[in-house]
């Protein structure tokens, strides 16, 4: 595969997966397509050397590969990401009428930055369940593409402060419109194609902006497009592993729920990968001495240095867009990385030719987290923190490299095809 078509290919995933429900429904048929057996939760599972996956509240996913070598002697090669964004999503009763317009209620998901969803033409997707005709509640994808919404700004004319000190409320500032007032209007009219004369219970939605993935810039050079942050490595982690050693063990994790503390059944603070570890070991013990041979890396983007705002960056650690993949570090355990764990991965982009970067955040600044140091800290696995540079984060809209997120998906790849084990002394 060359650069083209891996870019090629991550739109076209990027533009099918508005919600972490879409990602995860997506990744799941490539993976069926491609030869790996779905496992549920509720049943007895039985293991042997192949690939399966197995997802949870259909929005977080668990994808690995048994290798013919037993785990306790290779460890297993694992790669985390999270399938969501932030993100405005609609409130549970969220019909307003206001000065003569329709509008729905949001609340913020995640630490969104919130003037670029201003003046975007918006749409709706996320997961309803309802009762159907039968009296039977069930629960369905909906994903209504067309723009629906906006958010106008508010002209600079009644707003002086705007470009000097504006503030927004979250509240009052951002319910999106719909339409003029209609007494018919209702969110069920709105999803009445997924419910069919259904019944509405409740509903996790979420708008999105419209404007579809492209690369971008004069060579090329861009990659601008929603949930960059962090679909962008569920996509390069997923199809790293399509193209594992089958001759040892492999596996990805894609949790939900990162940008809000991880703290949920789907989250890296939950039981989710720790569950499907047990019972793909057979004893504690071999889960304790597989997890001792193994090495998590942790994809989440990094922070490329911005050229209006170079103070922002700690002067020896501001990755450059398209100057390869940035290991994360930092004192506090806010990111996984040791001396140990990011040597390997230099070792790793040495073998294969690729240029790797180095993230710290400047000393007086707060710094993010990732899944990594959750993980780490519920399996006592070793960790490591690498992400793809990338501007904007946390926009509706952000920018990569074009040529990082294909030469995470080489080094990730060869990390699928490493013999093992990863001990201290690998």
């Amino acid at each position: 595969m060359n650069n083209a078509d891996f870019n090629q290919q991550l739109i076209n995933f990027l533009n099918a997966s508005p919600t972490p429900f879409h990602a995860t429904q997506n990744m799941a048929a490539m993976l069926s397509e491609n030869g790996f057996s779905e496992l549920q939760e509720r049943q007895e599972w039985d293991t042997p050397a192949g690939k399966y996956f197995v997802t949870r509240n259909d929005s977080a996913l668990v994808a690995f590969v048994i290798g013919r070598q037993p785990l306790e002697e290779t460890g297993i090669r694992m790669v985390g990401a999270h399938t969501d964004s932030p993100c405005l999503k609609v409130k549970p009763q969220p019909e307003q009428k206001n000065q003569g317009y329709q509008q729905l209620g949001v609340e913020v998901y995640g630490g969104v930055l919130l003037n670029p969803w201003f003046d975007r033409d918006l749409s709706l997707a996320g997961r309803v369940t309802f009762k159907n005709r039968k009296g039977q509640v069930t629960s369905t994808l909906i994903n209504l593409e067309r723009p629906i919404a906006v958010i106008p700004s508010l002209a600079i004319h009644l707003d002086r402060g705007a470009n000097t000190d504006r503030t927004i409320n979250p509240e009052t500032d951002l319910p999106p419109i719909l339409l003029n007032e209609s007494e018919t209007f209702s969110l069920a009219s709105l999803l009445e194609d997924a419910i069919q004369g259904g019944e509405i219970l409740a509903t996790e939605l979420y708008f999105y902006d419209t404007n579809p993935a492209q690369i971008i810039g004069v060579n090329e050079d861009f990659l601008a497009s929603a949930r960059l942050d962090n679909l962008l490595s569920c996509f390069t982690g997923l199809l790293s592993l399509l193209a594992a050693d089958d001759s040892v063990s492999s596996l990805l994790v894609c949790n939900d729920h990162e940008e809000v503390g991880s703290a949920s059944t789907t989250g890296a603070g939950g039981t989710f990968l720790k569950d499907v570890l047990v019972r793909i070991t057979p004893t504690e013990s071999s889960k304790i001495r597989t997890l001792a041979n193994s090495l998590l890396i942790s994809t989440d983007n990094a922070h490329g240095v911005h050229p209006n705002y170079p103070t922002k960056h700690e002067a020896n650690h501001g990755p450059i867009l398209n100057k390869g993949p940035a290991i994360k570090f930092n004192a506090n355990q806010r990111y996984a990385t040791n001396s140990e764990t990011a040597g390997y991965l230099k070792a790793l982009c040495q073998r294969l030719n690729i240029e790797c970067q180095e993230f710290v955040n400047r000393a007086d600044m707060a710094c993010g987290s990732t899944i990594g140091p959750i993980t780490a800290k519920e399996l006592g696995v070793c960790t490591l923190d690498v992400g793809v540079p990338t501007f904007a984060m946390h926009s509706i809209r952000e920018l990569a490299g074009t040529q990082d997120a294909f030469n995470l998906y080489l080094v990730l790849s060869e990390f699928y095809k490493d013999p093992g084990p990863f001990s201290a002394h690998h």
